[in-house]
């Protein structure tokens, strides 16, 4: 199909195969639902008259979870409606003036979220971390059977945008015999995608694996902010905790799994000698399609390039199926495989999505080596962790021979001094 909407050519990273949902609101207006449309945002409470009767109460809230746990049917039957009054030039007449340009917007969270879970499925950035830790042993016995992950906190996610304000707390450098109270001096990123939840389950019964796809509605990405020198004294025993809550940041839009159909692929296949999944994790099909063929670009700028007018630099390019040691329906099949209720509008984080190559590293700690190896910026500077001033762009696409290219958007934070 092609769009008759200004900028939704191919090419772009919303055209009309695309049409990711998301919440948006102009000057004082309220929230509402939208659809992102080339460079357009469509009001779809606007555009309600078009659209089927029993969709338009779920279609006109601030927040999308009802319309999330409706499930794939009324989810695939909106996309396909969309799809026919986006390309269609008879309704053009009705629509056009019900479309507010991105720049003209504000966006916000999706959906409310119960829930925010982190996992740690990227093998190459937990073999790269643990080298830095366990030289011999990098990855921990349990991390090829089960897929890793931690509770963090929702109420601090935030739409791209959202300045990062540097974190304090305990620090406790190597040669100190205790430790200290301040502003990290370890801040980083994590390239991250996020998974949204649609239809969820109930206390005590399982998703399984065969079925998980049917659960997740969509797409975004995610960066979990990370101050490295807080993780490093507090994270034994229980993990992560004020090293990653205090921020983190998801692009606004929820990319359809339908729309990324085209892009599934494999999944890596297991090097010689690791286990098989246990049977709870393992599917014919999810071997054969689980994969995510997302290409995805982190870059920085700092003040002073922003100042002189110098081009963001590129930290990584990678692709998010030659990172993930488990699936995205592995993940979500584990989550609730103890019984564990995942809801409408819950938040999952597939972990940093590093390659195994220098060029595909998807965090500072990795790319500068713990620190030991600053990058030097074209404006002269360097950078082992983030400074205040930085700002940190994460984008991602899908693209192949034979179909349209889909983006996922951008995720953006910029770094601002402690409060």
């Amino acid at each position: 199909l092609e769009s008759w909407v200004d900028g939704a050519e191919a090419g772009s990273d919303f055209p009309v195969q695309n049409l990711p949902l998301g919440i948006f609101s102009t000057g004082g207006d309220e929230r509402r639902p939208g659809v992102a449309i080339g460079d357009y945002i469509l009001d779809l409470a606007a555009a309600a008259e078009l659209l089927d009767e029993d969709w338009r109460e779920d279609l006109a809230r601030p927040v999308l979870n009802a319309w999330l746990s409706r499930g794939p049917e009324d989810h695939r039957a909106l996309r396909a409606r969309l799809s026919e009054l986006l390309s269609d030039e008879r309704y053009r007449d009705d629509l056009e003036l019900h479309l507010i340009g991105q720049s003209e917007a504000r966006m916000h969270l999706p959906c409310l979220i119960g829930d925010y879970t982190d996992f740690y499925v990227g093998i190459h950035h937990a073999t790269n971390v643990g080298r830095q830790f366990r030289p011999d042993n990098p990855l921990l016995p349990n991390y090829k059977y089960v897929p890793i992950g931690y509770h963090g906190r929702a109420s601090s996610v935030r739409p791209s945008g959202e300045p990062v304000v540097r974190p304090s707390g305990q620090r406790k450098p190597p040669d100190a015999d205790a430790p200290e109270y301040g502003p990290s001096r370890r801040l980083d990123y994590e390239l991250e995608l996020g998974l949204w939840i649609g239809r969820g389950n109930a206390l005590g019964e399982p998703i399984a694996v065969s079925d998980a796809g049917d659960h997740i509605v969509g797409y975004c990405l995610l960066n979990d902010w990370s101050a490295r020198d807080l993780q490093a004294w507090e994270y034994q025993p229980l993990g992560p905790f004020l090293a990653k809550n205090f921020l983190t940041s998801v692009s606004p839009w929820i990319v359809s799994a339908d729309a990324l159909a085209p892009f599934r692929s494999p999944m890596p296949p297991r090097p010689q000698g690791d286990p098989a999944p246990l049977p709870y994790l393992d599917d014919a099909a999810d071997r054969e399609r689980g994969g995510l063929r997302i290409q995805t670009q982190v870059t920085l700028s700092t003040e002073q390039m922003r100042r002189s007018g110098i081009e963001p630099f590129v930290l990584s390019r990678g692709s998010a199926d030659a990172a993930m040691y488990w699936s995205a329906a592995q993940i979500v099949a584990h989550h609730s495989s103890n019984g564990c209720n995942l809801q409408p509008g819950d938040l999952i984080g597939t972990g940093t999505l590093s390659t195994d190559s220098d060029e595909g590293l998807g965090s500072m700690v990795e790319i500068g080596r713990g620190g030991n190896q600053p990058i030097e910026l074209p404006s002269g500077e360097t950078r082992s962790f983030l400074e205040d001033g930085d700002e940190i762009c994460l984008s991602a696409w899908c693209e192949r021979e034979g179909a349209v290219r889909i983006g996922l958007g951008e995720c953006v934070g910029r770094v601002v001094a402690s409060a």
